[in-house]
């Protein structure tokens, strides 16, 4: 078994006339986050987290903000692509933690209601999530949120009587190859949903 660690890192300056959305969390606020998304920083983190974890580039590498079709997005399809490409990678996560830095909301009130959904958007047993809250004391972050987040990766060992099915399977032979590449160029396969692109892209939603 093998182990993987993700660090992600997000901010966004408050804006007025927009909904405030953390952890995917509806907040009841008068200023919501600036971004190209939906401004979810904690999210954001997250994804980058995971992605990092499986070194798969980062959030801008799929969902890059020059890319209209993202405006206000809601940053749970992120997050999807993300555990799609862990999976892919061969891997679940272990645990996360997460650090958020802001004068306000306050995050302890509803710190519980946050943790709950984050780890229903991640399938992950509520003790696995960790969320805290901090104050930028003696930081100049009085119209910012910035969110840190920590990933633990472990990979995926297949049951016993999957290893045996596939040792025991028959070897494709040169017909069976032919005609699932016959199969494979004759149909148009669209992966837009994923957000991907083929360049890698350091670009970042902020």
């Amino acid at each position: 078994m093998s182990m993987r660690i993700g660090l992600g890192f997000d901010s966004h300056a408050f804006k007025p006339g927009v909904p405030l959305v953390i952890g995917g969390l509806k907040i009841d606020h008068p200023e919501g986050l600036a971004g190209h998304s939906d401004g979810d920083l904690l999210l954001h983190a997250i994804t980058d987290a995971l992605l990092g974890a499986v070194s798969a580039g980062d959030i801008g590498t799929f969902f890059p903000p020059s890319d209209p079709k993202w405006k206000g997005a809601d940053s749970t399809v992120f997050l999807q692509t993300a555990l799609e490409e862990i999976a892919l990678a061969g891997y679940k996560i272990v645990n996360i933690d997460c650090v958020l830095i802001m004068h306000r909301p306050k995050i302890v009130p509803i710190a519980a209601d946050m943790r709950e959904r984050v780890a229903d958007l991640l399938s992950l047993d509520l003790k696995n999530v960790s969320i805290k809250a901090k104050t930028p004391e003696g930081l100049n972050h009085d119209g910012t949120a910035v969110a840190h987040v920590v990933a633990l990766l472990e990979s995926i060992d297949l049951p016993e009587e999957h290893k045996k099915l596939t040792a025991e399977a028959d070897v494709p032979d040169e017909a069976d190859i032919d005609g699932v590449f016959t199969t494979l160029i004759s149909k148009t396969h669209d992966i837009t949903a994923l957000g991907r692109k083929p360049a890698f892209d350091t670009d970042d939603l902020t």
